[in-house]
């Protein structure tokens, strides 16, 4: 079955798999903010908003509990799209799982125990910030350092930033996991209270990991909760370079944690452990 020379597609099986941890059933689909943080924590991430185009687990695909997820275009009046949204906030003013915009923008769930994988790869020291942050992003973050948290609003006029400038700098302090989004407030406007990622999570943000042993931990956790990787998967959905992720998938498969299929395929070595 697994001889292929060239794998281009994915066999049922593997989305059979991914349908259990994904949470693509009706019977297992999320409703509960425990649902989603059940979820991420057996991924390790997962993706908030998005749908089966990004072909990434997500809160929304779960929430629908199909494959075949697709948002819509006035996501105010769909029921799923609503439902997604409202257990998204929920889980952010919880703040047991992070949540943040890390990496090509998307803004996704971690598990506490990936959050020091995640750090090692985008995450920046404080005594490197200067040489990384730019002057808007150490403006933002010197703010909050001596306010704690501060909404959208608050940051803009304390800082003289116009939206523009601020969403930038946000966005950069996210990648770097600086700031974390600790409630969304919608009275008597929308908009986002911002903290330390480090007040939340002082813990998981402290340990150290080499760059070699953080893609092996990621290249892991992504062929757990996939079943399986086409050639250049890892590599395009988070930025590594080729031989970083054939390097990491090598030492997957002397582990016997997976095989490999054909040229730049591995698939894990066991199916089992998913939901039922």
């Amino acid at each position: 079955m697994w001889q292929y020379i060239f794998v281009t597609t994915l066999p049922e099986e593997i989305e059979r798999y991914r349908d259990r941890l994904w949470r693509r059933e009706e019977q297992i689909r999320v409703k509960t903010v425990e649902d989603v943080e059940a979820m991420v924590e057996e991924l390790g991430f997962c993706l908030g908003l998005t749908d089966v185009r990004k072909r990434m687990p997500s809160v929304y695909i779960a929430v629908c509990g199909r494959r075949d997820a697709h948002m819509p275009r006035n996501v105010q009046k769909d029921e799923e799209a609503s439902a997604a949204w409202v257990l998204k906030d929920e889980v952010i003013a919880l703040g047991r799982v992070y949540y943040g915009k890390i990496y090509k923008g998307n803004s996704m769930f971690i598990a506490p125990r990936l959050i020091p994988v995640f750090n090692s790869l985008w995450g920046c020291s404080k005594a490197g910030e200067p040489g990384i942050l730019s002057k808007d992003a150490q403006a933002v973050l010197k703010i909050l350092r001596k306010e704690w948290e501060m909404a959208t609003a608050d940051l803009r006029s304390e800082t003289g930033m116009d939206r523009t400038r601020l969403t930038k700098a946000i966005d950069e302090l996210q990648k770097r996991m600086k700031v974390v989004p600790a409630e969304v407030v919608y009275v008597p406007k929308f908009t986002y209270i911002w903290t330390l990622a480090e007040g939340r999570f002082p813990k998981e943000l402290k340990v150290k990991m080499t760059r070699e042993d953080a893609v092996r931990e990621l290249a892991r956790t992504y062929l757990k909760a996939f079943g399986m990787t086409l050639v250049g998967e890892l590599s395009g959905k988070f930025g590594f370079q080729r031989w970083e992720s054939g390097k990491a998938n090598h030492e997957l498969v002397d582990e016997g944690f997976s095989e490999r299929i054909a040229k730049g395929v591995y698939r894990i070595s066991s199916l089992e452990g998913s939901p039922k």
